[in-house]
């Protein structure tokens, strides 16, 4: 799942994504919305290239152009953990000029969820990139995040939160469940490495139609069931009403996405997926 911020906040991913199985919807699993061999829900490793264009739909400001690319690369297996590494390049058409910003992503989630590391790049307008290095670990109901940059320094916060693939794995959970919403709390090291987002999900009815993006138009898809999600992000603690951004897509159960939209506020994006590239995965006992 896939669901980033034009490196101005954060993650989106639009793959990855989550708060403790608390959070969770306790009703057993519609049967027909289950994988053939067992209930557990296994991400598939996947390359995938996203077309950004202006949403001509909604407002947009000042923002007068816009055009972009995602490029999006996810590896491992559910033992081990998960690898991401993340680029998405845009470009925007103001009254004051062009502007390009471009946002880079490489991280890590144990395959428990316990553990994650991150580095995050952002640059606008070609200056210099703000980068931010780190880790969170799982401890005492809560987590510690241990940032190398932009200064060394450490901290705990009390309150648990999902890292973005169990976040992702819950949304799925959600979903199969048959579950119209689901709320969690997210640490993805985005901005600073200190802010944490309250998520709602909203998730739509399993979709039977035949996908519009070629990618997809392909046999290994036909039987894997998936759902709209709009999923809000609220910065933890802020009082704020109004999500400080929102993506939508369309949900497969493996992980993958399609029919990215990108709402940022004053504009939004819509992503297109261009190109998917399944990888090989070793076998997991998880």
């Amino acid at each position: 799942m896939i669901a980033r911020r034009l490196g101005l906040a954060g993650q989106v991913c639009v793959a990855a994504m989550m708060v403790a199985g608390a959070a969770l919807a306790q009703d057993k699993p519609k049967d027909q919305d289950r994988p053939k061999d067992s209930g557990r829900i296994v991400l598939v490793p996947h390359r995938a290239v996203y077309d950004l264009v202006l949403d001509g739909s909604k407002p947009s400001g000042n923002i007068e152009t816009a055009k972009g690319r995602i490029a999006y690369e996810f590896t491992g297996d559910a033992c081990e953990g998960y690898a991401l590494n993340f680029r998405q390049v845009t470009q925007l058409g103001t009254e004051g000029g062009p502007r390009v910003i471009d946002a880079r992503t490489a991280s890590f989630e144990s395959g428990d969820g316990a553990s994650y590391r991150f580095k995050n790049e952002s640059a606008a307008g070609g200056g210099k990139p703000e980068t931010v290095d780190g880790t969170a670990q799982k401890s005492g109901g809560g987590y510690e995040v241990k940032l190398r940059q932009p200064k060394p320094e450490s901290y705990r916060e009390a309150l648990d939160a999902l890292f973005p693939n169990a976040q992702m794995k819950a949304v799925i959970e959600a979903a199969r469940a048959g579950k119209t919403t689901l709320s969690v709390r997210l640490y993805d090291g985005a901005s600073t490495g200190k802010d944490v987002y309250d998520t709602l999900s909203v998730i739509g009815k399993r979709i039977e139609a035949k996908p519009s993006e070629k990618p997809l138009q392909r046999p290994e898809f036909e039987s894997i069931a998936r759902w709209p999600v709009t999923i809000s992000y609220f910065k933890a603690g802020s009082g704020e009403t109004t999500p400080s951004y929102t993506i939508a897509f369309d949900l497969y159960e493996n992980g993958v996405t399609g029919a990215l939209r990108l709402d940022y506020g004053s504009f939004a994006l819509r992503g297109t997926l261009t190109r998917l590239d399944l990888l090989p995965q070793d076998p997991c006992a998880k």
